[in-house]
């Protein structure tokens, strides 16, 4: 009777509230790699904390569009997102992370991360947005989908581009001929299948995760932007926490970057082989011609501080 009564009395004991319940809203869909490693971060984080940390994910811009997901942990209604270049509306400098026809390929992302400019570029993230990097997820180089083939910037002809709501993305697009049109990630499918626009430029892991290839034929090698995405959270969330949990949510963040670059790695394997089986297919295009119709009109968009800074990465490249 003691132990019966005993299991009746631990098994309906109330579960503890967790002390922080947060929510991260995510522009990708729950297939993407960054999702999955959110999710894997919510399991070791209420793991290692005993539940006293929580973190509920919300995928496909459910919360909020990427933009408002910002202004949202600013005002501390939602805690933590991904986010890069959108954050230049704030700091001009943060529009480096995915300036397009400046870095080559992952060393030079990598080698730009490292840098001094790389760490001012997380410390005015802190200090003038309010927002605290978490390390960085690759997001691959960007290329252009569409419809018909694009091998030189002359194809382009005033074609309508979705683009993310970056300045130097509009340069870039209006520069190279197309009409760029800044939309909510979780408005493209619809419009490309509509027609509102006719094409859209991401990494191979968004185009599939997106189910792009339903609705375009051609994914453009134009590599245009080597770029990284920052998982953060709101910098007074953070300041919140006991030095505890600060400790281990750093070191569980240490480990969602880990997990996340090993999907990535595997799954960039697979994406080309299962888009063309989805039927799309790869151009090779002349990307010296993009290049080369692009990159004036992006330096000179950039006030004369950031173009010293622009001509510094340069020189790291060297």
């Amino acid at each position: 009777m003691l132990v019966l009564v005993l299991i009746f009395f631990f098994g309906c004991e109330k579960k503890k509230d967790p002390e922080f319940h947060l929510r991260a809203s995510l522009l990708v869909n729950e297939s993407h790699t960054w999702f999955k490693a959110f999710e894997y971060f919510s399991e070791i984080l209420e793991e290692r904390t005993d539940g006293r940390i929580i973190l509920d994910n919300y995928h496909s811009e459910q919360l909020a569009k990427e933009i408002e997901a910002i202004r949202l942990i600013r005002a501390g209604v939602i805690d933590m997102t991904t986010t890069g270049s959108p954050l230049s509306n704030w700091v001009e400098i943060l529009t480096f992370c995915e300036l397009p026809f400046l870095l080559r390929d992952s060393t030079d992302m990598r080698v730009l991360i490292e840098s001094d400019i790389g760490k001012r570029m997380e410390q005015e993230m802190i200090n003038q947005i309010g927002l605290r990097p978490l390390g960085q997820f690759p997001g691959g180089p960007r290329h252009l989908t569409s419809n018909k083939p694009i091998k030189h910037p002359d194809d382009l002809n005033g074609l309508i581009v979705r683009v993310p709501n970056v300045p130097s993305f509009v340069i870039a697009w209006e520069a190279l001929g197309a009409k760029p049109t800044p939309m909510a990630f979780s408005e493209v499918f619809t419009s490309l299948q509509q027609g509102t626009v006719e094409a859209q430029e991401n990494g191979f892991a968004i185009i599939k995760a997106a189910g792009f290839y339903e609705v375009q034929k051609y994914v453009n090698l134009t590599a245009h932007v080597v770029s990284w995405t920052y998982p953060v959270i709101g910098e007074k969330q953070f300041q919140a926490f006991p030095d505890d949990l600060k400790i281990i949510f750093l070191k569980a963040v240490e480990d969602m970057v880990k997990y996340e670059h090993k999907l990535f790695l595997e799954s960039e394997r697979q994406i080309q082989n299962h888009l063309e089986n989805e039927g799309m297919t790869f151009i090779e295009v002349d990307k010296d011609a993009f290049g080369d119709a692009a990159r004036a009109s992006i330096y000179k968009s950039l006030s004369p501080e950031m173009q010293k800074v622009y001509n510094d990465i340069l020189k790291l490249r060297e």
